[in-house]
């Protein structure tokens, strides 16, 4: 009896920007499997570059919906084929990409409550997308969306106080604004608008799963002081949209039980609990388990600093969210676009696309880097909104050639340049930072060796 209530676990699942992951976490929260689909290596036929497609205009970035189902199929099959015991699954939940919105085609949801146990998802969820190519937070295309926004609520610093955040391009409102404007026939045949954390959740609820207040309150659209939909924004963006986005939930929520083509198919207990997902950056907080006044720094895709927020004090720079763990709390946040993709960048130009040889030029340099320093912004940064890549000596001249600056000290300013945008971490003035605060670095495996 002892050893079969030691397989009792819960699935943790992560939708981001280049991959699909899962990991089983036992009673005494070991986890003892795990598995990824990387879309780039292993759903070629989808052609992305780390996982998104950059349209022409380098502004507009987008990834296919069916990637991501397809993924959950494979990761799902390959732990069938391994004898995973899924009747010991006890609940579930999980993370995607913030931002990304999918559009449900209308009769979407008649699908999701009959789907065939004999049949894979991505070959019946192919009709069920208003757009394929979905919007994600890469994408900087609605700056003329932003600007509206900001002007229907009386400027960027009002639409701050409400939201948590000034108008930004990535921002799923905003993103909803632009659909409607340019395809408003597509918008039109939309039941349901999901971000990527409630579009994941649905696939396994059968059924509409409801955006949660975190993932939420990065999208313009949420009062991040009562939790409901602004309706001032909502009229900004879309007619309807309140009813295409549902109400949204507390990020702890008990959002069902699983569907039963999970139980048919693979052996889910028909008690599985679907709890919310949620946005990367807050489960990133609940999951390194902050308190009050710790900071955490997170490498991945984008680079992120995040922080428990009590009383929150929105400012034109950086994010407040609601916080995922107590909804009475807040949590802030500032992002960088240029994160773990440069510097792979990077690597790939001046080292040999060798980690090792980058860490080697990186010890081989001074403290300081002799005040040389460098910013890298290949695609159009979040804060500040710069883009190229711009390298000062100690003099504080620009120097525009890269041949004059030595192989180490290219490396040693692209590994530098972060931290100063770091001290921006002060705009959260909300924060009291006690020497009791503890400040937590969470790497992508393999992307920042030397760092």
């Amino acid at each position: 009896m002892a050893e079969h209530a030691a397989r009792r676990c819960c699935l943790g699942w992560d939708f981001s920007t280049q991959q699909v992951k899962v990991v089983a976490v036992d009673a005494e929260l070991n986890v003892f499997y795990e598995d990824s689909v990387l879309f780039d290596r292993d759903l070629l036929e989808f052609g992305t570059q780390g996982g998104v497609h950059v349209h022409e205009d380098g502004l507009t970035v987008t990834s296919p919906v069916l990637m991501w189902v397809q993924a959950l199929d494979i990761i799902l099959e390959k732990m069938k084929a391994s004898g995973f015991d899924f009747s010991q699954v006890l609940a579930l939940s999980g993370a995607g990409q913030q931002h990304g919105s999918v559009y449900w085609k209308a009769g979407a949801s008649q699908v999701l409550t009959s789907l065939s146990p004999d049949l894979l998802l991505h070959e019946q969820l192919q009709a069920c997308f208003s757009i394929r190519d979905c919007p994600v937070w890469m994408d900087s295309s609605t700056t003329a969306q932003c600007r509206q926004l900001e002007a229907t609520v009386g400027g960027a610093q009002a639409l701050s106080c409400l939201t948590g955040s000034r108008a930004y391009e990535r921002f799923t409102g905003n993103q909803i604004a632009k659909l409607y404007q340019q395809n408003p026939e597509a918008y039109s045949h939309t039941e349901r608008i999901s971000l990527v954390s409630s579009f994941a959740a649905s696939l396994f609820l059968g059924s509409h799963s409801p955006i949660d207040y975190s993932d939420g309150s990065g999208m313009n659209l949420l009062r991040i002081q009562d939790k409901v939909w602004s309706q001032a924004c909502l009229g900004a963006c879309a007619p309807h949209l309140e009813e295409k986005l549902g109400l949204p939930v507390p990020s702890c929520s008990v959002v069902g039980a699983i569907s039963s083509y999970f139980v048919q198919r693979y052996g889910f207990p028909p008690g599985c609990k679907v709890v919310a997902f949620t946005g990367d950056n807050p489960a990133s907080l609940a999951g390194m388990r902050l308190e009050e006044g710790d900071i955490a720094v997170s490498l991945g895709t984008s680079d992120t600093l995040f922080l428990w927020l009590q009383e929150p004090t929105p400012t034109l720079e950086g994010h407040i969210f609601c916080n995922p763990v107590d909804p009475q709390h807040y949590m802030g946040l500032l992002c960088f676009k240029n994160g773990s993709l440069m510097r792979e960048k990077i690597r790939d130009e001046l080292a040999s696309s060798s980690w090792s040889e980058f860490s080697k030029a990186l010890q081989s340099t001074e403290m300081g880097n002799s005040g040389n320093l460098g910013f890298y912004f290949d695609v159009m940064e979040i804060t500040p909104e710069i883009i190229g890549r711009h390298r000062f000596s100690a003099e504080n001249h620009e120097c525009l050639r890269q041949r004059f600056w030595p192989l180490e000290e290219h490396l040693t300013t692209e590994t530098s340049c972060r931290p100063c945008s770091w001290n921006r971490c002060a705009l959260f003035r909300g924060c009291e930072v006690s020497p009791k605060s503890q400040i937590s670095c969470c790497p992508n495996p393999g992307s920042v060796s030397g760092l």
